[in-house]
């Protein structure tokens, strides 16, 4: 899954992109994007290597797309880099709260540039659609049951309503399919400060627009991660920094989107996997090696939860905790696994 970084330029977008992957950006890829991977910060991976301390560590691990910057005078110019942000799964929408920025117009200019980008591409399929029934053609049926299902999409959009909140239907779900439509995607917003703090009113504002808002000083903590490793702590006290915002925004991120971590573990190694939630076991081996899948028999399933709480898997077995299911099991969040396979 690609998490795109996406924002207006100026606003801290590539930093955070820095931040997260320790990567620098690449001014050749302005107008492409760049991608790198960012390991998910997660509590429970860091006790089971305590527990059993493995030779090998395989922490789970997201793509983040640094998403071209959008002009907020050019909308031209936009529509190709809007283009490029279709790519990603999920937004994660960069606003830079410094030098009298205002952060709530920005978030409400970037819904309107993207309700704006969504019509463009449901109408011109419409405009399509509209020659295309009107011939003799064997299709025709199809293509008129896709205009009727595009044409509640299209006046949504043309009211300049996202379609967040909208339930498609499955003709929709269809026409649609292809389209990446950007006012779909899940959103988190990222508030860039200067400092350590932003307004509480401003905050408050975005919440009640409905926004999932997480806010951090990017370029301030890429400072601090550039110190020798003795100095961090002593320099993020005095700027009252806690946390670091590293692990808070790219746990945010991996909040909203729709996946769910699993593990294997043992001496040899703890490997955190990520899944789409509401996958089943066969879904789980898979993603692990096809040969798993193909040979399935059975997997092993005890909560990573017990198994900290218990202190091993000897004691998990004796509290009724272990249990053994089919290929049809729906992995759940937190589960360690071992399947069983034959090939």
């Amino acid at each position: 899954m690609k998490i795109g970084l996406v924002g207006y330029q100026g606003c801290g977008k590539s930093t955070l992109f820095e931040l997260l992957t320790g990567i620098s950006p690449d001014p050749s890829k302005a107008f492409t994007g760049q991608v790198g991977i960012a390991v998910v910060p997660d509590e429970r991976f860091d006790q089971l290597i305590e527990l059993y301390q493995p030779k090998k560590i395989s922490p789970a691990r997201i793509e983040l797309f640094d998403t071209p910057g959008l002009s907020r005078s050019n909308s031209e110019a936009n529509a190709q880099k809007l283009a490029v942000i279709r790519e990603s799964a999920v937004l994660a929408h960069v606003v830079g709260c410094f030098s009298g920025a205002d952060p709530l117009a920005d978030a409400r200019a970037f819904e309107d540039d993207i309700i704006l980008a969504d019509l463009q591409v449901v109408s011109n399929r419409i405009a399509r659609l509209e020659k295309d029934v009107t011939k003799p053609r064997p299709d025709r049926d199809e293509l008129r049951a896709e205009f009727e299902a595009l044409k509640p999409i299209e006046e949504k959009l043309n009211n300049g309503e996202s379609l967040q909140e909208m339930e498609f239907s499955e003709p929709q779900e269809k026409a649609c399919k292809s389209f990446a439509l950007l006012t779909r995607k899940r959103q988190l917003l990222l508030l860039n400060s200067a400092d350590s703090e932003v307004n509480g009113d401003v905050v408050g504002q975005l919440e009640s627009r409905g926004y999932c808002v997480v806010s951090a000083p990017i370029g301030l903590e890429l400072e601090v991660q550039a110190l020798p490793a003795e100095e961090r702590a002593e320099f993020s006290a005095e700027m009252g920094l806690g946390e670091p915002c590293a692990s808070r925004v790219l746990r945010a991120i991996f909040e909203i989107t729709d996946l769910i971590t699993f593990y294997t573990c043992n001496e040899k190694e703890v490997h955190a996997w990520l899944l789409r939630q509401g996958a089943s076991a066969l879904e789980a081996a898979d993603s692990i090696h096809s040969d798993l899948a193909r040979g399935f028999i059975r997997v092993e399933v005890q909560s990573v939860d017990d198994l900290l709480r218990l202190g091993s898997e000897r004691e998990v077995k004796a509290a009724g905790l272990y249990h053994v299911e089919g290929k049809e099991y729906v992995i759940q969040n937190g589960d360690e696994i071992v399947v069983r396979f034959n090939v």
